[in-house]
């Protein structure tokens, strides 16, 4: 027997809708993640993150 037969699952996550909560995008753009956002921390919406996450350098660079 698996882990996931215990569980009674898949082992995949689950199919139901997935709660959103409404933020603004850390350049002033509404959006909806995934999440429930903090107010220390910049929420990206998945454009601007994937934006942002291509301009970064990768942390392996300096090998």
């Amino acid at each position: 027997m698996t882990p996931a037969d215990t569980r009674g699952g898949t082992g995949g996550y689950s199919s139901g809708p997935r709660q959103l909560y409404p933020a603004v995008c850390f350049p002033a753009r509404e959006t909806e993640v995934p999440f429930l956002p903090r107010t220390d921390k910049p929420v990206y919406c998945r454009d601007c993150f994937q934006a942002m996450r291509g301009q970064q350098q990768p942390r392996y660079s300096d090998y």
